[in-house]
């Protein structure tokens, strides 16, 4: 897996709140120096977590909605949805360590 698939505000509902596994999205933006940072690291995650975690992007200028809802006001913001539900938010750029120590507990 070398480039992840982009949600958008249109596909959102469907790919990430109702999924059935745990969907972690990286909200993210061209011009995102940390973000540019943080993208291998969230590939690395993904296939790790292939079959158990869905990760996709989100493209902050491109879509306005979800941000303004889930009130993200910095990227890279990363989210953890469970069920529908926010199950872990971490916000800027974090080692591979930190992040597998935050979202690891809520995938068990």
């Amino acid at each position: 897996m070398s480039d992840l698939e982009y949600v958008t505000d249109e596909t959102f509902e469907e790919e990430v709140l109702n999924a059935e596994n745990p969907v972690l999205i990286d909200f993210t933006a061209a011009w995102c120096g940390p973000c540019k940072m943080l993208a291998p690291v969230i590939t690395e995650l993904a296939q790790e977590w292939e079959g158990k975690v869905k990760v996709r992007k989100f493209d902050v200028d491109k879509n306005k909605e979800m941000p303004q809802k889930f009130g993200i006001m910095g990227v890279p913001t990363l989210m953890l949805f469970k069920d529908g539900e926010i199950s872990e938010r971490v916000t800027g750029f974090k080692p591979k360590k930190q992040l597998k120590k935050k979202f690891t507990p809520h995938l068990e």
